[in-house]
This record gives structure tokens, C-alpha cells and sequence, in this order.
């Protein structure tokens, strides 16, 4: 598209979606006009904006728009905004919404206008293009404390991003004498005729009162400066939203209507609908071998060593916190063979909501890893993470359901919380829906054997607080390398090769001193006694079992591989 086409796009655009160039960054796609609708798109996606640059609206002539621009892409997953959905997309519609619109000359109350008052003696404004730490520190803070919409989360995760690509946007900023981010909004100018409110974020961390109110009564004095005639403040999307938005004078607008399919689809979309119907169905009870092929991919469990001592027999096995397969079967069969089953901790629901909870919420000093990493790493990192996101399909979740935010746990909780919650993601999005260790525990409980935690959570929780930032960090940085790791993990783990195990993973972060090398000595005081007396079954981290093997030797026991 060139300029000339861009400037007639914007000077007759009605809608925070005819910006092209913003929503050609946050897409990635590339703009394009069928008759007066504008429509976006790349690789297989198609986003239509139905509504005209000149015109009235009339549904039958956006749908012959759409006709021709699916034509022309040969688009699969499918977005169309409009004010009234033409017929056939009227089964696809999953929201319907209104815009809110402000005018520029709007009066502002003589009571907003005194809050404000009170915030602009606290705060100074400016407006400026340049994403800084202090935004990247507020955004996260926000997003962290708010459950906002994918939609706009991802206007988030975008800002700097698109910052770079789209003229039009800037930030107006309200920062306190400490030099300190109060709040920002995020501001598109670029239609001629109205300025687009995007986001917005204020600071409980750097609180000032009323600081977003400042910034609602500058936007709206500097877009009448501007020349612009309204301000468009976006859709309604919830009742406190709204209440925001209409306590400035703003009034519904344009009726929205947001619809989503998939083209040439329709077949395998209705099998799926078919099959979660039939799956809801009541059941007659399923054979064995529906049962069995029920059942998670097992595999024989080789990371396991057999230990003797005066005629008395135990065993040793090496575990994963998450892996993709389930060992019951070699399990089931192992613990018919003991009385007692030993684990590193206690994997009940208390305990872990105890680690998990202490993880969450950080010494307000401690530092972040936010703080480490770049604004590329971490969009690096979230790539990983999340996988694939396309831009409509980030937006509502098709690519990934309920994406982790990266940000939140980089910014807002331990640092070992969220190494190993971006980590078991993106295990998890690779079908790693298994845990070694919990199968165990629960299979030991189930079984009626007595389970012994060799650790408490406060010990373990000193454990963890051990690791390094720095490992992780660096863990983090190299995220481009995890589809390799885990693959050469998986095979060595399934031979029950431990020595080649980490071969690859020096700068794993768990692998530390304090959390293998001090902890093998606390483990083998604890489980002696147990062995001593046979029958028993031990579950430590696979890690573990580098120098335990050695050490049990050293202590007088026969270590030999598991049968």
C-alpha cells in the first residue's frame, strides 16, 4: 500500500482499526482495500474491518468485499469487525460490543477538572515515543494486578514493539518528583479526525492520586488542539470500563460486531463439534482395550538401580518433574516389591500450595528478572513460551488457550517461580503433561505403602531459593536451544542413561552445588536406615543419581542396574 493510499485510509477512517500501519505492526500482516473496506492479512489468516472509508454501511456489499479479498489470500482462520454481521457470518459471531466516543470540545466536570488539579501538582506531563524501563516495570505491574482480555494484554505485550512501526502512536506520561511512572497512556493520532485512547496503566507501586484523570484531561486538551473532533475511547468491554469512560461525557457509538471461522473448515470444525458432542454423551462401560488406550503413553521405567545390603534388597530411581510419559505400569509393578516409598519432599496438594504460595509473593527488595533481560529477550522468551501467535489468533487464545504472562512472573513473583513455571509451559505446550515424581506418590499412597518425605518445605524452600538468577537468566536467554534439550533428555531418560543425561545442560539451573552435590549428602543420611532394612523404594531428582550411585557404593551397598 502507498502513502497516497495510506493517507486517504486515515483521513477517512472512523474506527481505532483503520489506523493501517499501527495494526500492520501489530499484526504483522499487510493492509489492502476491496472496494472502501480495509482488510489485513499474511501467511493464512485474513482480518476484515467492516467498516467503510466512504460510504454508508451496507452488509451485503462488505460481504461481496469479503468474497473477493478471501479470494485473493486464500485465508484459513478467519476475523471480520462490522456493525451488523452479514447473514452468513452471523452463526460465527463471538462478541458483539459498541465503540465510545468523546468529543474533543466535551466539558470536562468541575470535578474531574479538581482531581486533576490535585494529581498536576504532584506530577509532571509529557508525551514522547520512547518505550522505557520505567514502562516496561509499569506495564507488568498493571497486567500483573488486572485480568484483562487477551485482546487487550496483548496491546501490552506489543507497545514497544509497535512503537517502532506505527507514526501515529506515542505515550503521555505523568511521572512524580522521584522520577518515578505514575501512569501512561498509550495514544494513536494518526486518523486524521480523531485521536484513539488504546491503553492505559497507572502505578500502585509509585502511587499518585488521580494521576490517570490528569492524563484523561490532557489527552482530551491536546486532541482539541490538535484540531482532532472526537476522541475514540475503544469498545465498552465490561461495566467498570464503561463507568470510566462514560464519567468523561463519552457515549456509545458505533454498534460492533466480531466474527471468527475457518475457511474450507466447516467439515472438520463440525466433526470436532460432533466429537465433543459424543464425548458427552452417557457411556456403556468401555472395554479393556478402549481403557488401555485411554491411558497415557507408557513406557518401561529404566531410570532405576537395585540396592543390597546383607541380604536385603531396595531400590533407587531417578525422577522428572514433568516428562511425557507415564511409568505406572513399571511402578505398579516395583511398590508390589516394597512396604516403603521415599520422595525428596511432600507432593500433597498443602505442600505444594505452601511452595507455590511463597513463590508468588517476593521480599519487595528481592530482584526481579525482569530487571535482567531485555525487552528482545523477553519477547524471545514469551515466542517460546507460548508458542506460535499469530495476531488475531493471540488475541483470542486459538493458538495456545490461556497463555502464561511471562511478564507476570518475571516481574512480579520469585525467581525460581518463574523459571519453573515459563519452564513446565512450554514443557507442557510440547505434551509433557506427565510428573515422575507425582506419579509415584500418588501410586504409593494408592497402594496402601507407607510414604516417607525426606525433606521438609522449609528446607526445600531454602533449596530453592539457592538457585541462581544468574543460571536462570542465562537458562532464559538460550530459550531458542530448549526444543533440542529436551528432545536428547527424553532419550536418554528412557534408556535410564543418567551419565549422559545433563551432558548438554551444564548451565541448567538447578544444577548447582547447593541443590545437588549438599542435598546428596542430607539424602543418604536420611534414607540409610530404610535401606538398611530393605523392601524399600527412593525417588530423588534424576540429577541426583550421578554420584548417589557412588556414594551408596562408598557406604557399603551393592548398586547394580534395575531389573
Amino acid at each position: 500500500m502507498n502513502p497516497p493510499e495510506l493517507h486517504t485510509i486515515l483521513e477517512n477512517a472512523s474506527i481505532p482499526e483503520h489506523s493501517a500501519q499501527f495494526m500492520s505492526a501489530m499484526s504483522g500482516g499487510e493492509p489492502f482495500l476491496e472496494g472502501p473496506y480495509l482488510f489485513i492479512a499474511a501467511e493464512d489468516w485474513l482480518l476484515a474491518v467492516g467498516y467503510p472509508l466512504d460510504g454508508e454501511y451496507r452488509a451485503e456489499e462488505f460481504g461481496a468485499a469479503l468474497s473477493r479479498a478471501l479470494q485473493r489470500t486464500r485465508a484459513r482462520d478467519c476475523w471480520a469487525i462490522s456493525p451488523d454481521l452479514p447473514g452468513n457470518l452471523k452463526p460465527h459471531c463471538c462478541d458483539r460490543d459498541r465503540y465510545y466516543i468523546l468529543n474533543a470540545d466535551a466539558t470536562v466536570s468541575p470535578r474531574l477538572d479538581r482531581l486533576s488539579q490535585r494529581a498536576a501538582a504532584l506530577l509532571q506531563v509529557e508525551e514522547g515515543a520512547v518505550f522505557t524501563p520505567a514502562h516496561r516495570r509499569l506495564w507488568a505491574e498493571f497486567v500483573g494486578r488486572k485480568g484483562l482480555p487477551p485482546t487487550v494484554r496483548e496491546l501490552f505485550a506489543r507497545t514497544e514493539t509497535v512503537l517502532k512501526y506505527a507514526p501515529g502512536l506515542s505515550l503521555l506520561n505523568a511521572w512524580d518528583g522521584d522520577g518515578n511512572l505514575a501512569a501512561s497512556l498509550l495514544l494513536d493520532s494518526a486518523p486524521h479526525r480523531f485521536c484513539s485512547y488504546l491503553i492505559g496503566a497507572h502505578s500502585r507501586t509509585h502511587h499518585t492520586p488521580y494521576a490517570s484523570d490528569l492524563l484523561f484531561r490532557e489527552m482530551i486538551r491536546r486532541a482539541a488542539e490538535s484540531g482532532k473532533t472526537y476522541l475514540h475511547l475503544g469498545l465498552g468491554v465490561n461495566a467498570g470500563i464503561r463507568r470510566f469512560k462514560t464519567k468523561w461525557g463519552a457515549a456509545p457509538g458505533p454498534a460492533y460486531e466480531m466474527a471468527q471461522w475457518q475457511e474450507n473448515g466447516t467439515e472438520r470444525a463440525g466433526a470436532g463439534l460432533l466429537m465433543d458432542m459424543l464425548a458427552a454423551l452417557p457411556r456403556e462401560p468401555v472395554s479393556k482395550e478402549q481403557f488401555m488406550a485411554s491411558l497415557p503413553k507408557q513406557r518401561r521405567f529404566n531410570m532405576l538401580w537395585e540396592i543390597e545390603k546383607n541380604g536385603r534388597t531396595s531400590w533407587i530411581g531417578g525422577t522428572a518433574h514433568f516428562f511425557c510419559y507415564s511409568f505406572e505400569f513399571s511402578l505398579r509393578k516395583l511398590f508390589e516389591k516394597v512396604d516403603t516409598v521415599l520422595f525428596e519432599g511432600p507432593l500433597d496438594s498443602t505442600s505444594l500450595e505452601q511452595v507455590s504460595e511463597t513463590g508468588r509473593h517476593p521480599d519487595p527488595e528481592s530482584p526481579r528478572l525482569m530487571d535482567a533481560l531485555t525487552e528482545a529477550e523477553v519477547r524471545s522468551l514469551e515466542r517460546v513460551v507460548c508458542g506460535p501467535r499469530g495476531f488475531w489468533a493471540a488475541l483470542i487464545g486459538t493458538r495456545m488457550p490461556d497463555p502464561p504472562d511471562v511478564s507476570y512472573f518475571l516481574s512480579r513473583t520469585r525467581h525460581w517461580t518463574a523459571f519453573f513455571s515459563l519452564w513446565s509451559e512450554f514443557l507442557k505446550r510440547q505434551g509433557w503433561t506427565q510428573s515422575v515424581d507425582l506419579e509415584a506418590w500418588h501410586l504409593g499412597h494408592d497402594m496402601g505403602k507407607s510414604v516417607v518425605a525426606m525433606e521438609t518445605i522449609p528446607e526445600q524452600i531454602q533449596t530453592l531459593e539457592s538457585i541462581s538468577i544468574e543460571r536462570i537468566v542465562n537458562f532464559f536467554r538460550q530459550s531458542h536451544l530448549w526444543q533440542g534439550y529436551i528432545k536428547r533428555y527424553v532419550r536418554a531418560y528412557l534408556k535410564g542413561d543418567v551419565d549422559n543425561l545433563y551432558g548438554t545442560s551444564a548451565e541448567f539451573p538447578t544444577r548447582s552445588e547447593f541443590v545437588i552435590h549438599r542435598r546428596d549428602a542430607v539424602f543418604l543420611e536420611r534414607m540409610g536406615p530404610h535401606l538398611e532394612e530393605g523392601r524399600c523404594a527412593v525417588f530423588v531428582g534424576s540429577a541426583h543419581m550421578i554420584n548417589l550411585r557412588r556414594m551408596l557404593v562408598e557406604a557399603g551397598f551393592m548398586v547394580r542396574r534395575g531389573r
